[in-house]
């Protein structure tokens, strides 16, 4: 049986203790240059999941357009984690 109030399993989405959880990450490419600028915020969310018991299930990528001129394109990163 789930227990529910176990604030320590609940996924960050939904608040509740899932057997499949699904987030959806934003990095923003650097303001000048290549790469993201924000590879670390995508690393806080796969091993915050972690610590829950959940592992890295998929992940996908899309492109998420851009702010325009030197505005740093977004890329969304859908990412599916399983509870072990």
């Amino acid at each position: 049986m789930v227990d529910y109030n176990d604030k320590s399993t609940f996924s960050t989405a939904s608040g509740q203790s899932l057997q499949y959880v699904v987030l959806q990450v934003t990095l923003k490419e650097k303001f000048m240059g290549t790469g993201s600028g924000n590879l670390t915020e995508l690393e806080a969310v796969i091993n915050e999941q972690a610590a829950k018991g959940y592992r890295l299930h998929t992940i996908a990528t899309s492109n998420g357009g851009s702010k325009g001129m030197l505005g740093g394109d977004r890329i969304q990163a859908t990412l599916v984690f399983e509870k072990l």
